[in-house]
C-alpha cells in the first residue's frame, strides 16, 4: 500500500509504518522552526474497491452509501463533537477497512470515496481543520484495520485502543445512570409547574422510571422557546426547586437538572458581562456562545453546576449544546485576557474542573452529554451519552442507539426520549419502545394522559428491559446492514440473547435462551436451528397469545410489537 503525505509549504512532515497482521499504524510527525498554530496536513491512500458496500462512521446519519471521492463520506471530530473513526462495510456486514485517529481533541476529519478512474477506494486522514494552540511538533497515529471480522468488533476494537492505548479512559458510570428515566421536556417544554411536576414524577416511579431529568423552563417564565433568557440561571420558572428536589427524593427518585452550557442570552442580567468574552452569536444576535478559553467564563458557568449539585441536591446534571462551543469569526487570534488560544484546550479545561468539583460533592454524580459531543475526549468528563433530538421517530432512535453503543465502551447510552400521540395505536407506541431496547430508555409523555393500552405496553416493556438489562446494556451488540440503518441486532451474554428484528424477519443461532422483538411491519418472524425448543408470544402489552415447541425452520406469528421467548 502506497501513503503518501500532503501539507503546507515551510512544514515538516514524515511518518513511518508499521505493520501487526492486518492492522497498520502510520505514525505521522510535523515540525516547523518555530511554533505557530499548525497548518492543515493530510494522508492519503488507495484501497482496490472490493467488497466495499456502505459506510459506518458515528455521525454519518442515515446516509451510508458508497460515494465518489468528489462527494465523500467525512467524519470530523474534535473534543466537543464526533470521534475519528470511519469504517467501510461488506455487504455481510464484514468490516473491509476501518481508520481511526489516536488524537480525538484535536480537530480531524476522515474521508472516504471512491477514486472512478481507479476504482480504487480513496482514503484521506485531515488534521488541523481548525486553528489550535500554536506549536512546533506534533506526533499522532492513524490505525488502519482490514481483519475480515464483523464490522462492530472492528469499531469496538478501535474504541478500545483510544482507552487502552491512547489515554481516553472514560469517566466512571454510576448504577443509577443505567436505569430508565422520565424527561419533561417533550411532555412539558417550557411549561413547567411545581405540583404538575411532582404528579409526573410520582406515575414515573409506577412505571419503573427511577430518575426525573428536568429540562428547559426552570430558568425563565417565557415560554417562547429559544435561549434569550439564559445566563443569569435563577430558578425563576420553579421557584421553590430546592424543595421540588427534596420532595422528589422523597418518592425514591433521583432527579437531575438542564443546563444550555454554551449560551447567553442577551435578556440575561450576565450579557453585559459577559458578550465580549463570547465566541459568535445566533437567532437573530439574541443569544451568544461564551467562550472557554477565559478563565473567567469558566469559572461562571462552574459555579452553577456545583450550586445545583450541592447546594439544591440534584444528582445528575444535563449538559446541553457543548458542541455548539466552535470557532465563528474568530480564527483563533490570540488575546491577552485568554489563558488558552485553542478552542478545544478551554473546552477539556471547563469540563475537567466541572467534572472534579462534582464528584467532589457527589461520587455518583450523573452528567448527561448529547450527540455530537460523543469521542473519547469528552466521554472522560459525563457518563450518560442520549441520541440526538428525534421526536416520534423510531428509526433514527435505534440507528443511533446502535452507532453509539459501538463507540461508547461502558458510558451508558441513553435513547432520545421517546414521546407519542395518545391517539396511535398501541402496536406504533410499542415500535418506539422496541427500537430502543439496546439503549437505557428515556420517556417523556404525560404518563396520566396516555391510553389504558399505552400504559400497560410501557409497564411491560420497562419491565422486560429491567429483567434483562444485563444482556441489553452488557451484552456483545451485533448489527446487521448498517446501510439500510440496520435490518437486526442482537445482544448475547452467557448464552442468553435479545434479537430485535427491524426490517429481517428472520431469527438464527444457539443460544440457550432467546426472546426475539417483533419490530418490523409485518405479523410474523422465522426461525431457523431452534428446534426442539419451547416457545411462547407474547403481544407488545406483554399478553400470552401461543405456546409450543419448535421445529427445525418454523414460521411464527408474531403482532408488532410483540416477543417470542425461545428456551430448551
Amino acid at each position: 500500500m502506497k501513503y503518501e503525505i500532503f501539507g503546507a509549504d515551510g512544514v515538516s512532515l514524515s511518518f513511518t509504518e508499521s505493520v501487526l497482521g492486518d492492522i497498520t499504524y502510520i505514525t505521522v510527525k510535523m515540525t516547523t522552526p518555530a511554533p505557530e498554530i499548525p497548518k492543515e496536513f493530510f494522508v492519503e491512500w488507495l484501497e482496490p474497491v472490493c467488497e466495499n458496500h456502505s459506510y459506518w462512521g458515528p455521525l454519518l446519519g442515515p446516509v451510508r452509501h458508497i460515494a465518489p471521492d468528489w462527494g465523500a463520506r467525512v467524519s470530523d471530530s474534535r473534543t466537543a463533537s464526533g470521534a475519528p473513526v470511519q469504517a467501510v462495510i461488506s455487504n455481510e456486514s464484514k468490516n473491509r477497512t476501518t481508520v481511526a485517529i489516536s488524537d480525538p481533541k484535536i480537530p480531524t476529519k476522515i474521508s472516504m470515496g471512491v477514486d472512478e478512474k481507479k476504482a480504487a477506494m480513496r482514503y484521506k486522514v485531515h488534521f488541523f481543520i481548525k486553528p489550535t494552540t500554536p506549536i512546533d511538533s506534533y506526533e499522532a497515529t492513524i490505525r488502519i484495520d482490514r481483519r475480515d471480522i464483523h464490522y462492530c468488533d472492528a469499531v469496538r476494537d478501535a474504541c478500545e485502543w483510544w482507552e487502552t492505548e491512547c489515554g481516553y479512559e472514560a469517566a466512571d458510570v454510576p448504577d443509577c445512570a443505567l436505569m430508565p428515566m422520565d424527561s419533561l421536556w417533550y411532555s412539558f417544554h417550557q411549561d413547567l409547574d411545581f405540583d404538575r411536576v411532582l404528579e409526573e414524577c410520582r406515575l414515573s416511579k409506577q412505571f419503573g422510571l427511577d430518575t426525573v431529568i428536568i429540562d428547559d423552563g426552570w430558568q425563565t417564565t417565557d415560554n417562547g422557546g429559544g435561549y434569550a433568557y439564559c445566563g443569569d440561571w435563577l430558578p425563576i420558572g420553579l421557584p421553590r426547586i430546592k424543595e421540588l428536589v427534596d420532595e422528589i427524593h422523597k418518592l425514591d427518585l433521583k432527579v437531575i437538572l438542564w443546563f444550555s452550557v454554551p449560551f447567553l442570552g442577551i435578556y440575561s442580567d450576565s450579557f453585559d458581562k459577559f458578550k465580549d468574552y463570547t465566541l459568535y452569536s445566533f437567532f437573530d444576535d439574541k443569544v451568544y456562545v461564551l467562550d472557554p478559553r477565559y478563565k473567567a467564563v469558566r469559572d461562571y458557568l462552574k459555579g452553577f453546576y456545583s450550586k445545583a449539585v450541592g447546594e439544591w441536591g440534584f444528582d445528575g446534571l444535563k449538559l446541553d449544546f457543548i458542541d455548539s462551543f466552535c470557532l465563528g469569526n474568530d480564527e483563533g487570534k490570540p488575546t491577552h485576557l485568554r489563558d488558552f488560544e485553542s478552542l478545544e484546550d478551554g473546552v477539556e479545561a471547563l469540563m475537567a474542573d466541572v467534572k472534579k468539583e462534582l464528584v467532589a460533592l457527589n461520587p455518583d454524580v450523573m452528567v448527561e452529554f448529547r450527540q455530537s459531543y460523543i469521542g473519547p475526549a469528552i466521554r472522560k468528563y459525563g457518563n450518560m451519552l442520549r441520541v440526538g433530538d428525534c421526536p416520534c421517530d423510531a428509526l433514527a432512535n435505534r440507528r443511533a442507539i446502535i452507532d453509539l453503543r459501538l463507540t461508547s465502551g461502558k458510558t451508558a447510552v441513553h435513547s432520545d426520549m421517546l414521546m407519542w400521540n395518545v391517539c396511535d395505536t398501541v402496536e406504533s407506541v410499542s415500535i418506539q419502545l422496541a427500537s430502543i431496547l439496546f439503549g437505557v430508555p428515556q420517556i417523556s409523555v404525560h404518563l396520566d394522559c396516555i391510553t389504558e393500552e399505552q400504559k400497560k405496553a410501557l409497564s411491560f416493556y420497562m419491565s422486560f428491559w429491567r429483567e434483562h438489562r444485563d444482556v441489553l446494556l452488557f451484552g456483545k451488540l451485533y448489527a446487521d446492514a448498517p446501510g439500510t440503518l440496520y435490518s437486526k441486532a442482537y445482544s448475547e451474554k452467557d448464552g442468553e440473547a435479545v434479537c430485535v428484528c427491524y426490517e429481517d424477519p428472520t431469527v438464527s443461532g444457539s443460544w440457550d435462551s432467546l426472546t426475539a422483538v417483533n419490530c418490523t411491519g409485518g405479523t410474523h418472524l422465522y426461525f431457523d436451528g431452534y428446534g426442539g425448543k419451547s416457545y411462547k408470544v407474547v403481544n407488545c402489552m406483554g399478553e400470552a397469545l401461543s405456546e409450543g415447541t419448535l421445529s427445525s425452520l418454523e414460521k411464527i406469528a408474531v403482532p408488532r410489537g410483540g416477543m417470542v421467548f425461545v428456551k430448551n
